[in-house]
């Protein structure tokens, strides 16, 4: 398999009260930018996406930490800004890519974390700015970190009524909606405009760790089946909720051809996120 890798799904914050912590420690990472950048280097990972990890409290870690940490990784790692469901932080979030417009490759909207649909008229203004300027949204889909998640917004299908009201809109369902995978393969199948990353799809071991990763692989090789390739799907980690090790494993275990393996390592992001 080609080792030419993008990570299009990363966090990092390097404080302590950021609520990923727990993942880093549970597979043994220190959760710095030093770590990372060493880790990226040892995998053949060329560039990635940065994304806000949720805080305490329940809100993300500010875009111009994110920004800020970017400049500092030698042009490995790109900005995605994160937006919160009010008028107001919609406007911040889409001034801020303005200023930044050089950096910034996609924005974010933290679907289950917020307790907004992805429907709402409150992000009206970020989806015209972000089909004017060739800009993908990330929508959080599936399971939550914390367990006070909100899955009816997060499901999947809470996406098809803005991908059919949004056809100029690219849109990436993060990691692949899980547990609904089905799903997704359907939206991404369906639209155009719809892609899906498999990040965070595992973390830790555990009695049924060897046996989940086979049931993902089938799922996701199920997926490149219905939609009659892998063009829609792209690599990413959720760094530190899943090890590179782990996640290009993943890669490993599908049954797809190796031209589609080398689609989801890096193609698919370079095209999508002009990397």
């Amino acid at each position: 398999m080609l080792q030419r890798v993008i990570d299009a799904h990363i966090h990092l914050s390097e404080r302590p009260d950021d609520d990923l912590n727990r993942f880093a420690k549970m597979n043994n990472l220190r959760y710095t930018l030093d770590e990372l950048l060493r880790s990226m280097r040892k995998h053949k990972v060329e560039r990635g996406l940065l994304l806000s990890p949720p805080l305490h409290g329940g809100g993300p870690l500010p875009n111009e930490d994110i920004v800020r940490m970017c400049r500092k990784s030698d042009g490995k790692l790109a900005p995605v800004v994160t937006v919160e469901p009010t008028a107001g932080e919609v406007d911040a979030a889409v001034k801020f890519a303005e200023e930044n417009r050089k950096e910034v490759k996609a924005f974010k909207v933290r679907l289950g974390y917020v307790k907004t649909s992805a429907k709402s008229p409150v992000f009206d203004a970020l989806y015209d700015y972000a089909e004017a300027e060739g800009l993908p949204v990330l929508f959080h889909t599936g399971d939550t970190a914390l367990s006070t998640g909100d899955l009816v917004h997060s499901h999947p299908l809470e996406l098809d009524a803005v991908a059919n009201a949004r056809e100029e809109l690219t849109m990436v369902l993060c990691h692949f909606g899980n547990p609904w995978f089905e799903d997704v393969a359907e939206l991404v199948y369906k639209h155009p405009n719809v892609y899906a990353d498999i990040s965070g799809l595992t973390t830790g071991g555990g009695a049924y760790a060897e046996r989940y990763a086979e049931w993902l692989a089938k799922k996701i090789s199920a997926a490149v089946y219905f939609a009659g390739g892998a063009e829609k799907i792209i690599f990413g980690t959720d760094y530190p909720v899943t090890t590179y090790p782990e996640a290009l494993a993943l890669v490993r275990r599908l049954e797809v051809d190796e031209s589609d393996k080398e689609m989801i390592l890096w193609r698919n992001a370079e095209r999508v996120f002009g990397l």
